[in-house]
């Protein structure tokens, strides 16, 4: 269970939020636009980073721009 670990694990990259106009999904609310996250843990489709609330969660890629 590697992603119990993620949130103390070192950071991989930063990024920043580009919009939180989603499609299927309530996003507004734990990504701020302009804002840089950490992201810990990355796949194909998804960054897993430190969100608004302080946990590691994983959100699509078009949401974000590489810094």
């Amino acid at each position: 269970m590697l992603h119990l670990d993620w949130l103390d694990s070192p950071t991989i990259k930063t990024i920043t939020c580009v919009h939180t106009n989603a499609s299927k999904f309530v996003v507004n609310n734990v990504l701020t636009e302009g804002k840089v996250y950490e992201v810990k843990n990355e796949t194909e489709e998804f960054y897993f980073i430190v969100d608004n609330f302080g946990k590691v969660g994983g959100y699509y890629k078009e949401y974000f721009k590489e810094d």
